[in-house]
C-alpha cells in the first residue's frame, strides 16, 4: 500500500520522475533565497518580482509562441527592469520602494495578461500563470537544474557577506565589505530562479515555494544556517506532497505544492517553538533558582 502510494508513481512514469527532479532543484535553492528575502525584509519584493516577470514572458510568447528560451529571456529582462525602475523611482521621488514595487507589479500583471490574451488561449494563460510541472520538457528541466546549481555556487561566494549585511550593515561598511555588489547579485539570483521556475510552477506559484517554507522555518530554528536547511527541507516536503496529491487526486500540481507549503507555515505559526502561538500563549513555568 505504501509502495503504491509513495514510490509507484515515480517508478512507473517518466513524467513524474522529471517533475520530481524539478521540484528537488527548485526546493534546494528556494530555502536559502527565501530565508534571505525575509531577513532582508524583502519578501514583498520577491512577490512583486514574480509578477513582474509576466509581461516579459508574455512578449516572448507573443513573438515566438511557447518557446522556452524566448519566454525565459523576456521574463528575466522584465524582472530586472522592474527591480531597477522601482529603486530609481523611490530614490528620485517621495514614493517609498514598497509602494513603487506594488504599483509596478500590478501594471506588469495586467499588461502580461493582456498580451497573452491577444494571441493565446485561456489554456496558454493558465500555463504561464500556474505552470505545467507534470509536462515539463527536458529543456525546461535542464534550465531549472542548471539555474539551481549556478545559484548555489554564487550564493556560497556571497553567503557570509549577506549574513553580515542582514544583521550589522554598519560593520560591513566599516570594514569595506562589498555589500552593494552582494545585494545586486542576490537580486539577480532571485530573478533568474523565478524565471527558471516558470516552467514548473508558473509566475504566480513560483514565489510561494520560496517564501512559505522559509517563513515556516523561522518558527523552528534560530540560526541562519538552520533556517536555510529547514527551509529547503520543507520546500522539498511540500513539493513531494503536492506531486503525490496531484497524481492520486487529479489536482493541479503547482497550487497543490504551494498549499502544502502554506499548511506547513500555518502549523509552524501555531506550534513552532521559536515564537509560535502555543509557546507564546502557554510559555510554561520558569525554572526556580
Amino acid at each position: 500500500m505504501l509502495h503504491d502510494y509513495l514510490l509507484a508513481p515515480f517508478l512507473d512514469f517518466a513524467f513524474m520522475r522529471r517533475a520530481l527532479v524539478a521540484v528537488i532543484a527548485v526546493a534546494i535553492i528556494a530555502g536559502p533565497l527565501g530565508v534571505f528575502l525575509q531577513l532582508r525584509r524583502m519578501s514583498l519584493m520577491g512577490d512583486a518580482l514574480a509578477h513582474a516577470i509576466l509581461p516579459g514572458v508574455a512578449i516572448g510568447f507573443f513573438l515566438f509562441g511557447l518557446d522556452l528560451w524566448a519566454m525565459s529571456l523576456g521574463g528575466l529582462v522584465a524582472c530586472l527592469a522592474v527591480a531597477l525602475l522601482s529603486g530609481l523611482v523611490s530614490r528620485l521621488t517621495a514614493i517609498k520602494e514598497d509602494t513603487s514595487l506594488a504599483a509596478l507589479y500590478l501594471v506588469s500583471l495586467a499588461l502580461g495578461v493582456l498580451i497573452v490574451s491577444l494571441k493565446g488561449s485561456p489554456r496558454d494563460l493558465l500555463h504561464i500563470l500556474f505552470g505545467s510541472l507534470l509536462s515539463i520538457s527536458a529543456h525546461g528541466l535542464a534550465l531549472v537544474v542548471a539555474t539551481a546549481i549556478l545559484s548555489l555556487l554564487v550564493l556560497a561566494v556571497i553567503y557570509r557577506t549577506l549574513v553580515v549585511e542582514c544583521f550589522d550593515p554598519a560593520f560591513l561598511r566599516a570594514v569595506g565589505g562589498h555589500g552593494a555588489a552582494a545585494h545586486m547579485a542576490f537580486l539577480v539570483l532571485v530573478a533568474i530562479n523565478l524565471v527558471a521556475a516558470i516552467q514548473a510552477l508558473g509566475t504566480l506559484m513560483a514565489v510561494g515555494l520560496m517564501i512559505l517554507p522559509a517563513a515556516a522555518a523561522r518558527f523552528w530554528a534560530r540560526s541562519v544556517g538552520a533556517m536555510v536547511s529547514l527551509g529547503s527541507l520543507l520546500a522539498l516536503a511540500a513539493g513531494l506532497g503536492g506531486l503525490l496529491g496531484s497524481y492520486h487526486f487529479d489536482l493541479p500540481p503547482g497550487p497543490a505544492i504551494v498549499l502544502g507549503a502554506g499548511m506547513a507555515y500555518l502549523l509552524s505559526v501555531a506550534f513552532g517553538p521559536a515564537g509560535g502561538l502555543v509557546r507564546r500563549l502557554f510559555p510554561g513555568r520558569h525554572l526556580q533558582h
